[in-house]
Parts: C-alpha cells; structure tokens; sequence
C-alpha cells in the first residue's frame, strides 16, 4: 500500500469546508434569522441556528454540549483519517464517503467552535411539514453515508 493510503481524496473534505462556511456566510449576510425565502416548491431558504446536534438533540442543554459535539466531531474526525490512510487504492468509493463525512464534520464544528450554535439554511417541506433545516455540512454527510453504505453492500461477500 502507497505511503498515505486514500489521503488524496482529503481535497473533496476542503472542498466541503470551503462551500459549507461560504454558504453559511451568505445565508448570514442575506437571509434574515427564521423568515422564509421561497426558492423552489418545497424549498425555502429560512436562516437558523442549531445549539445541539442533529434535529437539535441536546439544544437546550445549557452550552456544555457545544464542547462535547465539538470534540465529538475532531475524534471521529481523526478515526476517519486514520481509515482514510488505510484503504486500499481500489477503494475510491469508500475514500469519497470518508472524505465528504470529514468535510462535513469540520464544517459544522467551525461553527460550533466559532459561535456554539451550526447555521443552518436549507429549508425542504411538504405542506406544512418541515424537514429540520440543515446546511451543505450536513449534506455531505449524509451523501459521505451513503456512499459508506453502498460500498459496504457493493464489498460483502455473497451467502450461498
């Protein structure tokens, strides 16, 4: 195995960071906190801030959760790292998934560090349902999950 495993795929983690904390930034700069913007049907930019972790677990927890998700996240950030390093070169799928988790990750603890509290902007619904508002942080995770879960599916030996 290559000195550094998969750790190339490391760009697609700044890339995330870089989109994430420059939309963040707009969202701040242009949207005010809680009024909807009406983008797409089903699709609304509303500005909001979330003190816990996902769907606000914890929110009002009185700050101390800020510095355990903030820690929280640089641990599973350098597990991830580590598995990153580890795989092999065929593993492309698998690096992508790791690497867009750790770009999220790190998007939303620049926050939690920065503020104690994740911007979040995109606002999906079905009539006056809402999903939780998220960012392109958490976006990425949840593609760099799914991407884990294919390439775990793709990788398990057939039973017969």
């Amino acid at each position: 195995m290559p000195e550094g495993g998969q750790t190339r795929w490391l760009w697609l983690s700044v890339l995330v960071v870089v989109l994430d904390q420059a939309t963040k930034w707009m969202a701040e700069a242009a949207l005010d906190p809680y009024l909807p913007v009406p983008l797409l049907p089903s699709l609304n930019l509303t500005l909001m801030y979330n003190e816990g972790a996902a769907f606000s677990f914890l929110a009002g927890a009185g700050g101390w959760q800020r510095w355990l998700f903030a820690g929280l996240a640089l641990v599973v950030t350098v597990a991830l790292t580590v598995w990153l390093r580890r795989l092999k070169p065929g593993e492309a799928m698998t690096a992508a998934g790791i690497a867009l988790v750790i770009g999220g990750a790190v998007g939303n603890v620049i926050d939690r560090v920065k503020t104690g509290r994740v911007v979040d902007f995109i606002d999906v619904y079905v009539g006056s349902w809402h999903w939780p508002a998220f960012n392109v942080a958490d976006s990425a995770i949840t593609l760099g999950v799914v991407l884990l879960l294919l390439a775990t599916l793709r990788e398990a030996p057939a039973k017969g």
